[in-house]
């Protein structure tokens, strides 16, 4: 009679090592460095007999070596050898605080970390800790070359190990499912790792591994068991390692346990993919539901905690991939500059090292979030110097010289399609240039006139002035000058290529006549209103909107409420109160003002006073202070010219604590379902929680991701929230489907401590945001285009005569220029040069196969686009560029990646 084959188990030993959560940085590299040094002597003198798995990131090899940089020809050597299997990941980040484009940037560094040390990188996606998963994942990883990936969070699965994800475009990848305990579950079934004065010996040690391995044998449906050694922060048990060989050498039974990796594990597992039956579809975020046999919690209060994390975050994104990258590679192509490449490295290592789940999630202890302050600040400096060093050798070698009373400002825009509306410049007007006075010379006014780039002059709108402002001109060979200029802001309708610059030149009056421009009609209405071509806008008493969408006929009202709730939580959840209440702005006193009005831009100032409970009251009683304070909610609100949109920039002065502050905007439509942006995806979500959400053990709440945007629509009534840096939003289950966008949550609770003020958010906080009433169906590539310009906006460079000869390059330049522009649905997520040409990547967000065109301008001879992987190897024959053009077809939800080459 046959003997049945064993099954064989693959031990894996790691550690899962968050960089900085309950402990800093460097109190936690201090474990990291013991834990190293014992795993290194043990793979060095053969107590382990297999691999370390560095948690599927490499930071922590980096980090080590910083300490320890003597070892590194150690470590080489064992990697090259397999004793250590480093990556995919850079860091292990958050999959929704980051973008689709931070994402690859992590694997492609965690993976050439690997390739530095000599050793393959590791192709197993591993995602075990991060809180929720985004509906991308799949085709990320496959891009990288990577099949099958490790879950656990958002996924109610326990009924077996193993299923299909399938993502957004239709790629399936066969992933692994931890049990109840997740990644920690071995820690807790075999090491005890809660019991602390527990001991390993050889006999608790093989019952335990017994009835682990026939426990996981009945949940499994391939020839393979998975005993995963690392939970968190743990180091390699020695005594429990022994004891686990010594039962492996003695069993002669149904199981036989290999040290192995997770990669060895997936080469055994995904040649029987097609015996796993379940499947899961999309992003994952299920919450908690089984109290018994599972402790995978989503934690979505994430999304809103320490707001300021999640800003600076998209803000340092948003300029390296919109600025320093592509107007680099502007200047590389157009002047022959000097790419960049190191500086970039070195911002997007800074940047990384903020997205670790703990860090970027804003739940640890204080002195974490202030870290990355200081690594927010690098990534940001540099990626300015970068920014400020192409564009102003771009704008300097536009042709043409200047005289001493003219200036040459030079706008830039980073959306890959040209802008056409009214913007804001700050122009640094010489202190010699004329003056003009209103009637008996209240106040002096800098003339001057603009020119746009065929030389007619454009009517601009003044906003604000402010003299004698401190400027620096920098020589390399001489000291620094120092210089004043009058700074004026104006407004003035623009037209901007894509991807590129146009030139204005200022020019100051040959007389003291004045320089106006007519200032009527202004856009203002009444005190309290203003309209344009598409939106008519009053500010109620109570300084919320009504909104009348000319081209709709719908009328909205109310936007612009603000609610404010106890938050008893801490940065993983909101904590919701017993003893609530919530306050609203429904009946708070406003004060309006008008700051500007004219043809180019009219805003109101609005300032709600919004009394608050001061803070929660965290004693017998648990509830909100009975004393009062107010919350002051100052919004700058702005119409411009044709534009259907409405401009809003709010600023909390914060004074209270424990509290959760949101923005309504009652919608009135009529749905079931809303849609939000998330990394190279749209997704359309339920209104409506779980029926059965009560029976939870982790509540699903209302609240939940987004990259830039939500919308809501039915027929022809919608509403679209376009912000930068606010992930949380809501389509409220209510009959009047209100859109809430969270502003900010104040917490005291912190990991492992009595409470710390850092999450309190005391001071003044300022939010960007856009309302974009709906006609029709909401069209996403538009809204993402729209969520892109609010993050990116445009910058200019101004130069005098001196500047143009301390910058100008030995190639002149078209006053207007475009570098790239991309033509249908297509989301350009990245453009920057690489060895050989330059790579760009872009995305369909849409449900349709659509043609995307790219066209070049005259400083980019490209002749051939080549299909990459994300790893840039080669996927597919190269397509032709005719004329500075390229077609290609993009099937639903894809992500391409081309490098075009001469």
């Amino acid at each position: 009679m046959a003997t049945q084959p064993r099954l064989r188990a693959h031990f894996v030993l790691s550690t899962h090592w968050d960089r900085e959560w309950y402990e800093s940085f460097q109190f936690y590299r201090y474990r990291l460095v013991q834990l190293l040094d014992k795993v290194l002597a043990g793979l060095e003198d053969g107590r382990l007999r297999g691999p370390f798995q560095t948690d599927g990131q490499s930071i922590i090899l980096e980090d080590y070596l910083e300490i320890r940089p003597e070892r590194r020809a150690q470590i080489e050597r064992l990697a090259a050898a397999g004793k250590l299997v480093i990556g995919p990941w850079y860091v292990l980040p958050d999959e929704f605080l980051v973008s689709g484009e931070s994402l690859i940037r992590n694997l492609q560094r965690g993976r050439a970390v690997a390739r530095s040390f000599g050793a393959p990188p590791s192709n197993a996606g591993f995602v075990c800790d991060l809180f929720g998963h985004n509906s991308q994942m799949p085709q990320i990883f496959a891009g990288f070359g990577i099949h099958g990936g490790f879950v656990w969070r958002g996924l109610n699965h326990l009924q077996t190990r193993h299923l299909h994800w399938r993502g957004a475009d239709g790629t399936e990848m066969l992933v692994y499912r931890f049990p109840g305990g997740g990644y920690c579950d071995y820690a807790f079934q075999v090491r005890h790792a809660r019991s602390y004065a527990s001991a390993a010996d050889d006999t608790r040690v093989a019952s335990d591994l017994r009835s682990y391995l026939e426990h996981e044998a009945e949940h499994t449906e391939v020839d393979a068991l998975l005993l995963f050694d690392g939970g968190d922060h743990e180091e390699w048990d020695q005594d429990v390692y022994s004891a686990m060989l010594r039962f492996g050498e003695q069993e002669d039974g149904d199981f036989e346990i290999v040290h192995t990796s997770l990669d060895h594990y997936l080469a055994d597992i995904l040649p029987q993919a097609a015996r796993v039956g379940a499947t899961a579809e999309g992003e994952l975020r299920e919450a908690g539901r089984l109290f018994a046999g599972d402790q995978q919690w989503v934690i979505p209060g994430v999304l809103s905690s320490r707001v300021w994390i999640k800003q600076a975050n998209a803000a340092c994104e948003s300029l390296l991939t919109q600025w320093a990258e592509p107007f680099s590679t502007f200047a590389h192509l157009a002047l022959g500059s000097e790419m960049p490449a190191g500086y970039l490295d070195v911002a997007w290592q800074w940047l990384l090292k903020n997205h670790p789940h703990d860090s970027i999630c804003g739940c640890s202890i204080d002195v974490v979030h202030e870290d990355m302050k200081y690594r927010f600040s690098q990534a940001r400096q540099i990626a300015n110097r970068v920014t400020l060093e192409a564009t102003r050798q771009i704008a300097a070698s536009v042709t043409g010289d200047l005289s001493d009373d003219e200036l040459r400002v030079a706008v830039f825009n980073p959306l890959p399609h040209p802008l056409d509306e009214t913007a804001e410049l700050t122009l640094q007007i010489p202190t010699h240039w004329p003056q003009f006075n209103e009637f008996f010379g209240f106040e002096p006014k800098p003339a001057f006139r603009i020119y746009g780039p065929d030389g007619v002059e454009l009517p601009y709108q003044r906003l604000r002035q402010t003299t004698d402002r401190r400027k620096v001109r920098l020589y390399p060979t001489k000291f620094p000058e120092a210089y004043t200029t009058h700074d004026v802001t104006v407004s003035l309708p623009l037209t901007v290529p894509a991807l590129g610059y146009t030139t204005l030149t200022v020019r100051a009056p040959h007389d003291r006549s004045a320089t106006r421009h007519p200032a009527t009609p202004g856009l203002a209405t009444s005190e309290r209103s203003m309209a344009n071509e598409a939106l008519a806008v009053t500010i109620e008493s109570n300084g919320s909107l009504t909104v009348h969408d000319k081209r709709s006929g719908e009328t909205y009202t109310r936007w612009l409420t603000f609610e404010d709730c106890a938050d008893i939580g801490d940065g993983w959840y909101h904590g919701e109160a017993v003893n609530d209440q919530t306050f609203v702005s429904t009946a708070s006193r406003a004060a309006v003002a008008l700051v500007h009005n004219g043809p180019q831009l009219t805003t109101f100032r609005i300032r709600t006073a919004l009394q608050i409970p001061e803070a929660f009251d965290f004693d017998a009683t648990m509830q909100r202070s009975a004393r009062l304070t107010d919350l002051v909610v100052d919004s700058l609100v702005s119409l411009r010219p044709g534009l259907p949109r409405i401009e809003v920039e709010t600023t909390v002065r914060n004074v209270a604590a424990d509290h959760r502050l949101r923005v309504l905007f009652p919608s009135g439509v009529d749905a079931a379902t809303y849609w939000a942006d998330t990394p190279f995806d749209v997704v359309e979500r339920p209104i409506a929680l779980a029926p059965d959400n009560y029976l939870y053990r982790e509540l699903e709440v209302e609240t939940k991701p987004q990259q830039t945007w939500t919308a809501v629509q039915s027929g022809s009534r919608g509403l679209a929230v376009i912000s930068a840096g606010l992930h949380e939003s809501a389509v409220c289950d209510l009959p009047e489907r209100t859109l809430a966008l969270t502003l900010l949550r104040s917490t005291r609770r912190t990991v492992f401590t009595d409470g710390e003020p850092g999450g309190l958010l005391i001071g003044d906080l300022t939010f960007r945001y856009w309302l974009v009433p709906l006609a029709g169906a909401p069209d996403p590539a538009h809204l993402l285009r729209l969520g892109r310009q609010l993050a990116g906006g445009l910058r200019d460079v101004q130069l005098r005569a001196e500047d143009v000869t301390l910058h100008r390059t030995a190639t002149p330049l078209p006053p207007s220029a475009s570098l790239c522009t991309v033509e249908g649905a297509a989301i350009l997520t990245s453009l920057r040069a690489v060895a050989g040409g330059v790579e760009v990547r872009a995305y369909n967000p849409t449900n349709e196969v659509v043609q995307v065109g790219f066209s070049w301008g005259d400083h980019a001879p490209f002749t051939q686009a080549i299909p990459v992987n994300f790893d840039g190897e080669v996927v597919a024959p190269s397509l032709p560029v005719t004329d500075g053009q390229c077609h290609v077809e993009l099937a639903r939800k894809k992500i391409i990646t081309l490098r075009f080459e001469p």
